[in-house]
């Protein structure tokens, strides 16, 4: 199957290797895997702290970036929770309406694609530890995804995945909530990360890469025995960073 690959601006930015493994992943899985350069973020920050116009513009450019009769693929959640459910909001009735929904019914989410599109689950990938996966809003609530991820973990070589404590609730990252809210988005994160040590866990892996920035940051900070990993990461362990 032939897919463009949207990178979003946090993973290009400060995760590109996801970005690299992620092409990886799919190519693996049988894919022909197209990337735009010029393509840049799907709208969400502006979008969020309220500034509609901001993210109307940004929005515009990204459905020029990407083609309407492609599947687009996305190592995040939140990203594809933003087009699928928030693009609504900014381009309902206008001139780009018919072209916003067609994209809007062709961009998947990487896990989901992988388990539900591609029915490929087993990458030979390979890590030795405990882990538990962190359900991020986006991917819960936004994009309706649980058990594809796990799906994914199960058959990693090594890889023990263990359940974590209130594992719905959010990390505390939320994009400008981490900023305006600080101390309770600092609690959160430490609820979280407590809870996977609890378990005995080595790493928390999702499918954000926000979330992972959130909760690494406070895992840095008090020099904790533990780490997070993206999912594309995860899959490509073993063989794809030969």
């Amino acid at each position: 199957m032939k897919i463009e690959l949207f990178v979003p601006c946090f993973i290009d930015q400060l995760y590109p290797d996801t970005a690299f493994n992620t092409i990886k992943v799919l190519e693996k899985a049988g894919c022909t895997v197209s990337f735009n350069p010029n393509q840049t973020c799907c709208g969400q920050p502006a979008f969020n702290a309220g500034f509609w116009d901001d993210a109307k513009a940004v929005g515009s450019k990204f459905l020029n970036d990407f083609s309407e009769d492609s599947v687009i693929v996305t190592p995040s959640a939140s990203c594809t929770g933003m087009v699928k459910n928030y693009y609504n909001d900014l381009f309902t009735n206008t001139a780009v309406h018919n072209k916003c929904r067609a994209i809007q019914g062709n961009i998947y989410e990487l896990s989901d694609f992988l388990v539900n599109i591609l029915q490929f689950d087993y990458f030979g990938a390979e890590l030795d530890g405990k882990a538990v996966y962190h359900d991020s809003c986006g991917a819960l609530r936004e994009c309706k995804i649980k058990e594809e991820p796990r799906q994914l973990l199960s058959k990693v070589l090594g890889l023990e995945l263990l359940e974590l404590k209130d594992n719905e609730t959010c990390c505390g990252f939320g994009g400008t909530f981490a900023v305006k809210f600080d101390g309770i988005s600092t609690a959160m994160a430490q609820q979280k990360v407590d809870n996977a040590l609890a378990v005995g866990a080595e790493y928390i892996i999702s499918t954000d890469a926000s979330c992972l920035l959130h909760l690494q940051s406070y895992i840095d900070k008090n020099r904790l025995p533990i780490k997070t990993m993206h999912l594309a990461d995860v899959l490509a362990l073993g063989w794809g960073n030969v």
